[in-house]
């Protein structure tokens, strides 16, 4: 069961699901909490593992920020995948990370998006006059202080030196699937997301993507959240490392790093 949560939404969910029996005999609930970004392969991925295991996955999907301070304050996650290494290395930090689970499962980049279908290419680079394209409009990102995607645009945007002519015209979302719907729906002419997001729109162009070296590497890590273990938890994440996940993931325009162990 896949959920797109909220802040105040997430430690109920979990606390729900953790509660719930299983439906099958010999089942375990899995509760993964992960970046919104992962929602398109993530649907694949627990069809395909809940089949072939007949273990019942929960993924709570929400910004990694929201997901990690939701995990600091107790939920009951048994996975966490985070668009962002340093949430991860804030819950480590926390003692809430299950030592030698942690590991890179994939890479992204991001994009600039513009709304419809025939929007025409554009070199991303310090001459970009980004404030002119939007006109009256917005540039939708995600939470540039807290979200990741938001964070790794924001720092781009920097680095090319635009960031302080558009900041006043940046209209924040919670995550970058909501980011997304902002220029999907017209609300913004254009945004800044990862490509995976770009993939799972119809109504949205990519016209540029950003250079690699404006930005900090786009790693997901997962790992196994530090509060009750049983197999079923090894179980998920060995098949995040395996072919069929792999597939998934590079289906969404992820790169695929995680190493089968």
């Amino acid at each position: 069961m896949i959920r797109a949560i909220g802040v105040h939404a997430a430690a109920a969910l979990a606390l729900c699901a953790a509660t719930a029996a299983p439906s099958t005999a010999g089942s375990e609930e899995i509760i993964v909490f992960a970046a919104a970004s992962l929602t398109n392969a993530l649907s694949e991925i627990e069809d395909r593992f809940e089949a072939a295991t007949g273990h019942d996955l929960i993924v709570s999907l929400a910004g990694s920020s929201v997901l990690a301070r939701q995990i600091q304050q107790g939920a009951p996650a048994d996975i966490f995948i985070s668009a962002n290494p340093d949430w991860m290395d804030t819950l480590e930090r926390d003692g809430l990370i299950e030592d030698g689970t942690r590991f890179d499962l994939v890479e992204n980049s991001i994009v600039l998006i513009a709304s419809g279908t025939d929007a025409s290419p554009l070199d991303i680079n310090s001459g970009l006059d980004l404030k002119a394209l939007l006109g009256e409009g917005r540039l939708a990102m995600a939470l540039v202080d807290s979200v990741p995607a938001g964070i790794y645009g924001k720092a781009s945007l920097e680095s090319l030196g635009l960031w302080d002519d558009v900041q006043a015209h940046v209209a924040q979302a919670d995550n970058v699937r909501a980011a997304l719907a902002f220029v999907a729906t017209g609300e913004a002419p254009y945004g800044v997301v990862y490509a995976t997001d770009a993939v799972a729109e119809d109504n949205v162009s990519v016209v540029g993507t950003f250079p690699a070296d404006t930005h900090p590497p786009i790693v997901y890590p997962a790992a196994d959240v530090a509060n009750r273990y049983f197999p079923a938890e090894t179980e998920f994440l060995d098949y995040l490392r395996g072919p069929e996940a792999r597939a998934a993931f590079e289906r969404q325009g992820f790169v695929f790093t995680a190493r089968q162990d």
